[in-house]
């Protein structure tokens, strides 16, 4: 005599469906050595990756208190040409220095 299976009521039929929704969003399929496994999804904000959301959105301050400073931006000035200091550099074509 096989088993007669019970229908889920409404109430478990939510709290199933709420768990597979909770468990597709903290972790993801992938294979590994040729076999699928469950591995936890990296974290995100906004639905971008860390790292990339840090690079957008952090100023100078916070990369140094957090010792970023891969991140930190170049400075032109510190990097731009050095500025002459001959008289006639300030000269205009004509001669005048003003």
């Amino acid at each position: 005599m096989t088993k007669v299976k019970k229908k889920l009521t409404p109430a478990q039929k939510r709290a199933k469906k709420a768990a597979k929704a909770e468990r597709q969003r903290k972790y993801q399929w992938v294979f590994m050595s040729g076999k699928q496994v469950r591995i936890k999804r990296p974290p995100t904000v906004d639905g971008m990756p860390v790292d990339q959301f840090i690079e957008e959105n952090a100023d100078p301050i916070w990369l140094h208190q957090n010792e970023l400073w891969e991140l930190m931006p170049v400075e032109d000035a510190l990097l731009g040409p050095e500025p002459s200091t001959e008289s006639g550099a300030t000269e205009d074509e004509d001669g005048i220095p003003f």
